[in-house]
This record gives structure tokens, C-alpha cells and sequence, in this order.
């Protein structure tokens, strides 16, 4: 009898890991990440083929380890604590007044994200199609902000969808680039130190931490609200981890195929779009949509993260608010050049970060000693 009662438990605990939620989750994560900055080429150039070997050997690790912890950990707790505000999370870690602080502050980084997805927009437009930045600027924020309005049950059901086939758009393109030139990568390495490229940090390790701390202010509250859909702490985990993995290979993947064509993609500023026209130019005029569609899987879930944060969705005043931010968000977002987007407010935000990624690595060694206690 007793046996049997237990028995039970356990295969419902295994009928609430679905597979297709898992993907799901993995698919948003990585939809999330695959900005204007990845899918460009410019947010791998800048953080990890820069620095060489060490780059992608010392900071691809790192970001591997540090990225899947940080999405597992989002997601469990989002999933056990079920905030009734996501931004909760950051008091969750930091306590009630540092974590009010990061809690504005990720907003406002969130929001600058959002410029960036824009400036990356215009970029695609002037580099490749010969246009103008305002029209793929502006193009975009009207995509975004309409896309925003419907919610973030539909935002889940699209991005879940196209984050995986962009991933795999992009890998594909790194891997063509070692195989069009595998020689270069050793050229590369040696070359780097001339070209003066720019650079996230002093240093790879500082680099990697870095990447992993932006990443974390943008996905902190996005997760946590996506954790709380999940039925398991195991179907949170899971997807986590799948999507934190499959982005950190990627993320190598593309670094070297980078650095392989260093002297061609060095001083561009949508250097995948280089590799795509060394095979076909209909091929390169393919991946810049595939970038845009990187962008705007990224851009959707930005803005509403922000708009969410001061209006409850899918009412008239959030939906409003989502258009001005949008408006105001494209305004920002044309001043400058793209690569001076990436390099301002992914760093600078990076560091800010790295704080929060102690203070999390903390909250969760003293966790499990208090579970090894009891």
C-alpha cells in the first residue's frame, strides 16, 4: 500500500515535464538573446574574437558555465517563488534596497537594449540594403510595438518558435566561415594585436563576466515570469539549461568563424553579413532578414519588460505607453553608430552585472547549506 502511494507522486512529477515546454522555454531564451548585437556578428566580434584563442577558448567556457546557471537559476525560482511582480527577483538576491536599485536600473538598461536593437536595425538597412537608418529604425519600432500590444502570452508563442531557427541560421554561417578559410584562424590570432579591434574589456575573463552580467539584467524579470508558467521545477531547469547551452556553443561557434576572417570583418559593422556575400549574395540578402528577425525576437520582449514594469498588459493605458517608448526608444537609438551602441551600453551595464552575479552565486551557496543542514 504504502509502496504504491508513493509510487504515484512520482509519475505525476514526470507527466509535468513536457518536452515541448522545455523547447519552449529554451526557444525564448534564446530568441531573447539573439539581438541586433549576436545576430550581427558585432556583440561576438567585441566580447570573444577579439581576444583570440582566449577569447573563445578561456571566455566561451566561462560564458557556457556562468550563462546556464544563471537561466536555471532565473527560471527555478520564478518557478517555485511565483512573484507577483518579476522584478521581485532582485530583491530576492539583493535585498530590499539594493534590490530596488537594480530593479530600476535593469529597467533602464532593458530600455537602452532596445535602442541598440534599433541602431542594429538602421545598420542592416545602410550597410546592406544601401538605405536608410531611419527606415529600418523606424521600421522595426513599429513592428516591435505592435507586436507588444497583443501580450506576453503571444510574445512567448512566437519567439519560442523562431529563436531556435535563427540559432541554427547562425551557427550554420560561423561554420561556413572555418570551413571557407580554417587557415585563418591562426592567421587571425596572430594578426589581432594590429588591427586594434574594439573590445568589450581589458581582458577575456573580465570580457566573459561582463557578457554574463548584461545578460542577466535583461533576463532576470523575463524569466522569472516565464518560470512561474512552468508546472516543474524540473521543466524549468531543464529548458534553462538547454537554452543557455545551444546559445554559449553558438556563441563560439560564430567567434570562430570570425576570427578566421578577421581582416575582412573587423572594422564592419554587420560582420556576418560578410561571411554570408564570400557565398552568395542571395545568400547574404537571406541572412539579413535572418538578422532582422533576430532583432525583433529580441526587441519584442524588451519593450514589453519595460512597459510591463509601470502598466499591467493588455490594458489601453500599457498599450499606449508601449507606442511611446517605442517612439522614444527609435529617437535614441539612431544617434549614434551601431558598433558604439554595443560597445556603451553592453559594457558599462556588464559591470553592473557582475555584482549581481555575486550576490546571486551567494544567495545560492547559502541555500544549499541550509538544505544540507536540515
Amino acid at each position: 500500500m504504502t509502496q504504491t502511494s508513493l509510487a504515484r507522486p512520482r509519475r505525476k512529477a514526470v507527466e509535468k515535464m513536457s518536452l515541448l515546454r522545455v523547447f519552449t522555454y529554451a526557444g525564448a531564451i534564446l530568441a531573447f538573446l539573439i539581438g541586433s548585437g549576436f545576430a550581427t556578428g558585432q556583440e561576438v566580434l567585441q566580447y570573444f574574437t577579439s581576444y583570440g584563442y582566449w577569447g573563445i577558448f578561456g571566455t566561451g567556457p566561462l560564458v557556457l558555465v556562468l550563462m546556464t546557471y544563471v537561466a536555471v537559476e532565473f527560471l527555478s525560482v520564478g518557478q517555485i517563488r511565483k512573484f507577483e511582480r518579476p522584478s521581485l527577483i532582485f530583491q530576492y538576491y539583493c535585498g530590499k534596497h539594493l534590490g530596488s536599485f537594480y530593479d530600476f536600473f535593469s529597467i533602464l538598461f532593458v530600455f537602452m537594449t532596445f535602442t541598440v536593437m534599433v541602431a542594429g536595425a538602421g545598420a542592416v538597412f545602410e550597410e546592406h540594403y544601401g538605405m536608410s537608418k531611419y527606415v529600418g529604425g523606424i521600421g522595426l519600432a513599429v513592428a516591435v510595438g505592435m507586436s507588444v500590444w497583443f501580450g506576453l502570452k503571444s510574445l512567448v508563442d512566437v519567439i519560442g518558435k523562431i529563436g531556435p531557427l535563427i540559432a541554427l541560421i547562425a551557427v550554420t554561417l560561423g561554420v561556413l566561415g572555418i570551413i571557407h578559410n580554417p587557415g585563418g584562424i591562426a592567421e587571425g590570432n596572430v594578426l589581432l594585436p594590429e588591427l586594434q579591434l574594439t573590445q568589450s574589456s581589458t581582458n577575456w575573463f573580465l570580457s566573459g563576466l561582463s557578457y554574463v552580467g548584461f545578460c542577466m539584467l535583461l533576463l532576470a524579470a523575463f524569466l522569472a515570469a516565464l518560470g512561474k508558467t512552468a508546472r516543474s521545477r524540473r521543466e524549468a531547469v531543464s529548458g534553462g539549461a538547454v537554452g543557455a547551452i545551444v546559445f554559449s556553443g553558438a556563441c563560439i561557434i560564430i567567434a570562430l568563424g570570425l576570427l578566421a576572417n578577421i581582416t575582412r570583418v573587423g572594422s564592419t559593422e554587420i560582420p556576418m553579413l560578410v561571411l554570408a556575400n564570400d557565398l552568395s549574395p542571395v545568400l547574404a540578402s537571406g541572412i539579413s532578414l535572418m538578422i532582422l528577425a533576430g532583432i525583433y525576437t529580441t526587441a519584442v520582449p524588451l519593450l514589453w519588460t519595460v512597459s510591463s514594469r509601470f502598466i499591467a498588459d493588455n490594458t489601453p493605458r500599457f498599450k499606449h505607453l508601449t507606442l511611446a517608448l517605442a517612439a522614444a526608444g527609435t529617437v535614441i537609438g539612431l544617434v549614434l553608430p551601431f558598433s558604439q551602441m554595443v560597445n556603451i551600453v553592453y559594457a558599462i551595464n556588464g559591470y553592473v552585472g557582475i555584482l549581481l552575479l555575486a550576490l546571486m552565486l551567494a544567495k545560492t551557496g547559502t541555500r544549499l547549506i541550509r538544505r544540507r543542514q536540515f
